[in-house]
């Protein structure tokens, strides 16, 4: 059983746990019936008869793709579920068929010795404002109707806008106004919206408690599975509009680009007013404007009938005495009672306690992992709050990913909104900001343990070039970065992604993204386990899943095969330590020098068994490749 102390996981027995493992899956995010990919607008608006049964994969396919991931070492699985996926047809109806479909599933991950946490998915609240994660009637249940959204400019969808989806263009959508509404009455409804109540109940309450209650209910179905660690709040929470100090202002959405109205602008859009907005584009420095455009030409109103803009209901704006719109109150968001707001402390941890609350009285034992807003690591967690947490933050280096390229001497570093330059520097650039998190962490969130909840990089690199070629070396070098940044730290980690059904034509299946580590696209019919992977050389690696203390140094290199760990041990543990050894580096078997103690490699497995010696404080590990006999 896994356990938190000193901001690390340990075992039963004393060593310090580290988790590897993936994401699954990427088309996890949208249903199988009717065909929910985002290229395909086909039945996309029939939010009631859907079904995510076969999200991640068949139950006969099962045994395939988890003996690929226990080979490569990923035995620790971030396991998507959705919102929509559990209570799509209504509020309380649950889809019982997926709740059976998902105890087969992670049944058969633990017949593999797999363990996993659950991860009740989101971007941008739903597929209906251009993300995944919550059903299409709670945009209905405030008002919206999610048919005119995309006219209106309250969201920009992929299967509205059509080939080809502008690049990283959905996380603009959280500063939109259908994705921010939703956000901002979810976890601040009682104090922005006080008046909107949804069939007698405050709507904060409503969509908190309905949230709540649907991944009860996945936790319920898997109470009695040991190798189900525990649950995450929920994927990349946002403010919506909360703390943004000027309605008349930008909001709080994490990237410029494309269409990016103001605050006001988005409410007007809503409303159907055709405004003027500004329009930015990616330069090597960030999102710079680069011109404006008319939006909403059409008059789009997106409220329903019987409804109102709820931040007109409000008081946020209304029309002046010559029949103009205009703001009201400029500071609306940013305080309550004359107090500022801070969206951590006032709103997402209140809520993200009530969780842990909620689903420990299912799983007492569980682990909660908790995450803020994306690439904000200031969330703080004290003895007040629940214990048992995990930052599960995420971290991807941002230049790969919005540019999908690499050249592995020139990095954007988010900390100082600056240029990195040299090959050395971007490494260290990457090791670092990896650092700030564990730092952080640790200063603001007590004994919370880290695991990098989504990390990796883009496969489709230079307009899919690996895939009319076969050289992935862009992709192995820039995987072997961020990979080496991880190890640097020790910290444990879930790749973005595993998805069994991306293709080279249409990736994860989902805006366009592409990260996944596997593709059938890639198999040669070789018959390897190995088959099918993407830049697996820098992917799969050697790394200690127990160690018997602290490590201080870990390196592995890609080209040599050459593998060193240095530890100091921990005093009254006398179990070994086991490092996971990789086919794919070590097709011959591994040569194994070590400081002191002893050692063993049981036959066909891929684990080293270390025991070091109590004469020395640290102890240090070598493997390198055995050449062929041939």
């Amino acid at each position: 059983m896994i356990h938190i102390k000193d901001n690390q996981f340990f075992e039963g027995e004393g060593r310090i746990v580290q988790l590897r493992g993936v994401n699954l899956s990427g088309s996890s995010k949208v249903p199988v019936r009717p065909n929910g990919a985002t290229w395909n607008r086909n039945g996309f608006y029939d939010t009631k008869n859907i079904s995510f049964v076969g999200r991640p994969f068949p139950v006969e396919e099962a045994g395939e793709h988890f003996e690929r991931l226990k080979a490569w070492g990923f035995t620790f699985i971030r396991f998507l579920v959705t919102w929509e996926a559990i209570e799509h047809e209504g509020p309380g109806i649950y889809d019982q068929a997926y709740l059976d479909y998902l105890y087969k599933i992670v049944q058969k991950a633990g017949e593999y010795g797999l363990s996993l946490f659950i991860d009740p998915h989101q971007d941008v609240w739903s597929r209906f404002t251009g993300g995944d994660g919550a059903p299409g009637w709670t945009l209905e249940a405030v008002g919206m109707d999610v048919t005119r959204l995309h006219a209106a400019g309250a969201a920009i969808l992929h299967q509205e806008h059509g080939d080809p989806f502008p690049r990283m263009i959905w996380p603009t959508n959280y500063g939109k106004l259908a994705a921010a509404t939703l956000f901002t009455l979810f976890f601040g409804g009682n104090d922005f919206a006080p008046r909107l109540r949804i069939e007698g109940v405050p709507v904060q309450e409503y969509l908190q408690s309905h949230y709540i209650n649907a991944v009860k209910q996945v936790a319920l179905c898997l109470k009695d599975f040991p190798h189900v660690t525990g649950y995450d709040t929920l994927n990349e929470p946002s403010a919506g509009f909360i703390g943004a100090a000027d309605v008349g202002g930008q909001g709080k959405g994490p990237l410029l680009l494309g269409d990016s109205p103001t605050i006001f602008q988005s409410m007007l859009l809503g409303y159907g007013y055709l405004q003027a907005v500004d329009v930015y584009k990616m330069g090597p420095a960030g999102s710079k404007k680069c011109g404006t455009r008319l939006a909403n030409t059409q008059g789009v109103n997106i409220w329903r009938a019987g409804y109102n803009d709820v931040w007109k209901e409000h008081g946020v704006w209304g029309i002046g005495q010559y029949g103009q719109p205009q703001v009201l109150i400029r500071d609306y968001f940013c305080k309550v009672g004359g107090r500022p707001v801070d969206f951590n402390r006032d709103y997402f941890k209140p809520f993200a306690n009530r969780f842990a609350r909620e689903i420990r009285s299912v799983v007492p034992e569980a682990i909660i992992f908790v995450e803020g807003v994306p690439t904000e690591y200031d969330l703080t967690w004290g003895a007040e709050d629940e214990p048992g947490v995990v930052h599960a933050a995420h971290w991807y280096d941002g230049l790969t990913l919005l540019t999908k390229k690499y050249t592995g001497w020139l990095t954007f570093d988010i900390r100082d909104q600056k240029i990195q330059l040299g090959a050395k520097r971007v490494r260290q650039c990457f090791a670092d900001q990896i650092a700030e998190i564990v730092h952080k962490t640790g200063e603001k969130m007590g004994q919370a343990a880290v695991l990098v909840g989504e990390v990796g990089i883009p496969f489709d690199m230079q307009a899919k070039r690996a895939y009319r070629t076969g050289n992935f070396s862009m992709q192995t070098r820039a995987l072997d970065a961020t990979m080496s940044a991880l190890e640097k730290n020790f910290v444990s980690f879930t790749l973005w992604n595993y998805t069994p059904e991306n293709s080279n034509a249409r990736g994860d299946q989902w805006n366009d993204e592409d990260l996944s580590i596997f593709s059938r696209d890639q198999m040669t019919g070789s018959g390897s386990i190995h088959d099918g992977g993407r830049a697996l050389k820098a992917a799969v690696r050697p790394y200690p899943c127990k160690l018997a203390g602290e490590p201080t140094r870990v390196s592995f290199n890609i080209h040599t095969g050459v593998y060193e760990l240095t530890f100091r041990h921990f005093a009254g543990v006398s179990a070994p330590t086991e490092i996971f050894i990789p086919d794919i580096h070590y097709p011959n078997g591994c040569a194994v020098e070590v400081s002191d103690g002893s050692f063993e490699i049981e036959d066909g497995s891929h684990i080293l068994s270390y025991r070091h010696t109590a004469a020395r404080p640290e102890h240090t590990l070598r493997l390198k490749p055995k050449k062929s006999d041939r």
